[in-house]
């Protein structure tokens, strides 16, 4: 690895608990930053993790923990549209407002790299096969607009030798994690499938561009390793397949089994998003591999080692209810 001392906001989510075992085996000494809503136990008890139960919005404990880290991966947000909408003071003061003091506290302590996750929803919705990195941006919701004002902000720290700054925008990312998510699109049907026999699709049509988690992992370990000039000042977005809704119940329903029900319903939500991931393969030769059924097949194993218990009312997999309990602020 490039860079041997990394921080991370946000890394007791759900890829950052995917993501910092990865770097830990790679010999990395990792700091995560976390609220810690949903425990500590996501992340292993490892000699080279410092664990931080802290806020991204408390530019003090920035000061403190982040000197001495050559990299910083900024994963801490409130993640999806509806858990935004619970709450927009919080969302706006977590997603927009602690993000420029976060990036000059990296910069001024002497960071190097700073990885920032945006969200490939920046684009909105969009007519063309391939929506690419030059697309304009179309965003619909607060949480995809203060994602594409982040972006903004990181622009302004390019060009600098000594602070590469780099945005990658995932699809939705799916599969099996210690901090599991059971709200997004193929986890949801997968959690449905097994456990009721039965799937209900809302149109179908709509296109959903999605990434196996062990690849987001592995796109963060690209951009930690790939050479500053062919990264500084970038965009990337990260995806494996752009799927109809449809297929991508199809495809649970393979893996689970036969006797699931498929029913379909009309909907008044026809957004379809679909994303080309081919500049961050042209450029830094990094391919998503693992395929949605990977995915599928790696939840129902979690399911049947009995690894997630009462995976259809336990909060703590669905990010609106556990910041309906918490009551966050």
């Amino acid at each position: 690895m490039q860079f041997k001392k990394i921080f991370i906001t946000g890394g007791a989510g759900y890829v950052g608990a995917m993501l910092v075992p990865r770097l830990l085996k790679e010999g990395c000494d990792v700091t995560v930053l976390d609220l810690m809503i949903y425990g500590e136990e996501v992340l292993p008890d490892h000699p080279q993790l410092k664990k931080i139960k802290g806020d991204i919005r408390d530019v003090e404990v920035l000061q403190k923990s982040i000197p001495g880290h050559d990299a910083v991966i900024h994963l801490a947000c409130i993640s999806n549209d509806p858990s935004f909408e619970l709450n927009p003071d919080l969302g706006k003061s977590i997603n927009l407002d602690s993000f420029r003091p976060l990036v000059e506290t990296s910069k001024k302590v002497g960071v190097k790299r700073f990885i920032y996750a945006s969200s490939s929803s920046v684009y909105g919705i969009k007519d063309e096969p391939n929506v690419h990195e030059e697309m304009v941006l179309e965003p619909l919701t607060d949480y995809s607009r203060f994602k594409a004002d982040c972006e903004q902000i990181l622009s302004e720290y390019h060009p600098d030798p000594n602070f590469t700054t780099v945005t990658i925008r995932p699809a939705t990312v799916c599969g099996y994690s210690p901090r599991q998510r059971l709200d997004v699109v193929v986890n949801i049907l997968t959690n449905l499938a097994y456990h009721k026999g039965k799937i209900t699709v809302f149109g179908g049509d709509q296109l959903r561009p999605n990434i196996h988690i062990e690849d987001m992992v592995e796109a963060y370990v690209t951009l930690l390793n790939a050479p500053a000039e062919k990264i500084a000042g970038q965009i990337f977005n990260a995806g494996y397949e752009n799927q109809p809704v449809s297929e991508l119940a199809e495809t649970v329903k393979q893996v689970i089994g036969d006797h699931v029900a498929l029913i379909t319903t009309p909907t008044d939500d026809n957004r379809s998003y679909h994303i080309s991931s081919e500049k961050i393969s042209r450029e830094l030769g990094f391919v998503a591999n693992h395929t949605i059924q990977d995915a599928v097949s790696g939840l129902k194993t979690a399911f049947d080692e009995g690894l997630l218990p009462d995976s259809l009312s336990d909060e703590k997999y669905f990010n609106i209810k556990r910041m309906q309990s918490l009551d966050l602020r």
